[in-house]
């Protein structure tokens, strides 16, 4: 199969859908198929650089994303995708993000009769409401609506999501769930030099937080938990993996907190690693790839039972599920574990075990089953 991945995040762009999409098109790759991926140039990134994978990488021109200066979206090139693909005419058009990139990719596969696919990674219509746009929750689903029901099949990771997408009338949404690198995120990265940089001793609690720095992800809550963790145990650290929006005003507020910016992997890991608990109260998550990473590097997790926590978490055998939207069970769950060493160490040792049931390879397995059976479907004449 000659497949044209198009998305407007990729690799070495640090996010969960970068992340995903960076092992779908070596997992295919390695399964002997043809991967394009079509993506937003990056920041004095050459347009024509070779790539470093095995598959192929086609830049387009960009620009960057209001209040994400270090992200950047595409531009709708169809033209190009046009004489691409007349030139060497993919047998599937996979569209991972539903911007201008992805709209122009879903006209030019259409014009030529190719084959299209999707998959859907980020909520965008639940956002509105947390950057005061809560009337625009409608346009923007029934966008998200329009743009995926233009394709063969829609990919969601996790069968709730499933449910709700089909519930508000999208067609033929099916399973693309998620794996986890265990080789990658290891308990053995732990690092003493590490959280001795961050003030803490080795007997010390480090609660560690990996999300993106947005107003969407409930760090309200997330620092009301810190707080009254600290109020418990003074000598405990706060480590803020990753970046964003509110990264300025977040540092301002909490300045008692470590915020590290962005992480290489190998960075990202041994931070992980480093910690002593996971929280993440975040309730817009399609599937919360940093649940799994988490468990994989031996933290207990506390996480509302939804997404990915509510797959493969456990209330009391591996982590700590709280009911959706229960803020104050939340925080009390949050510092019950915080207080109880033990417990930790139990829980975290599960959630390790756990990660390890859950390998990228399963995951590829069923997304070429489904690739595949898009690929053989000829659209009408």
């Amino acid at each position: 199969m000659h497949l044209a991945l198009v998305t407007e995040t990729f690799p070495p762009e640090i996010n969960g859908v970068a992340m995903t999409l960076g092992h779908v098109a070596e997992g295919l790759t390695d399964r002997g198929h043809r991967v394009d991926v079509h993506r937003p140039r990056q920041r004095e990134e050459l347009a024509t650089a070779p790539s470093p994978h095995a598959y192929a990488e086609i830049r387009h021109p960009s620009l960057p994303i209001p209040g994400y200066t270090f992200l950047r979206f595409g531009l709708p090139v169809r033209g190009r995708l046009l004489k691409a693909w007349r030139a060497q005419r993919p047998d599937l058009v996979h569209i991972a993000t539903e911007g201008p990139l992805g709209y122009a990719a879903l006209l030019a596969a259409g014009k030529l009769g190719i084959p299209v696919s999707s998959s859907f990674h980020t909520n965008f219509h639940q956002y509105s409401e947390h950057y005061g746009f809560a009337w625009l929750t409608r346009p923007v689903l029934a966008y998200l609506r329009h743009f995926h029901n233009r394709t063969r099949i829609t990919l969601s990771p996790s069968p709730d999501l499933n449910a709700e997408l089909t519930r508000d009338g999208f067609n033929d949404v099916r399973l693309l769930s998620r794996g986890v690198n265990t080789k990658v995120f290891d308990p053995a990265h732990r690092s003493t030099a590490l959280r001795a940089s961050w003030g803490a001793g080795p007997d010390d609690l480090v609660v560690v937080h990996v999300s993106r720095l947005a107003a969407e992800k409930n760090y309200d809550l997330l620092f009301r938990c810190f707080a009254s963790i600290r109020a418990r145990d003074p000598r405990a650290r706060f480590v803020i993996v990753s970046d964003g929006p509110l990264r300025k005003k977040l540092r301002q507020r909490y300045p008692w907190a470590i915020f590290t910016g962005f992480l290489e992997r190998g960075a990202l890991a041994q931070a992980y690693a480093s910690g002593d608990l996971f929280l993440y109260p975040s309730l817009t998550e399609t599937f919360g790839n940093v649940v799994l990473e988490a468990m994989a590097s031996g933290l207990p997790v506390v996480a509302y039972d939804y997404a990915a926590a509510a797959r493969y978490l456990h209330l009391d055998r591996n982590g700590c599920l709280v009911p959706f939207d229960k803020a104050a069970i939340f925080l009390a769950a949050a510092e019950n574990l915080a207080m109880d060493p033990a417990r930790r160490q139990r829980l975290g040792a599960a959630a390790r075990g756990t990660a390890e049931t859950i390998p990228w390879d399963d995951v590829i397995d069923g997304l070429e089953r489904d690739l595949l059976s898009v690929a053989a479907f000829s659209p009408p004449a």
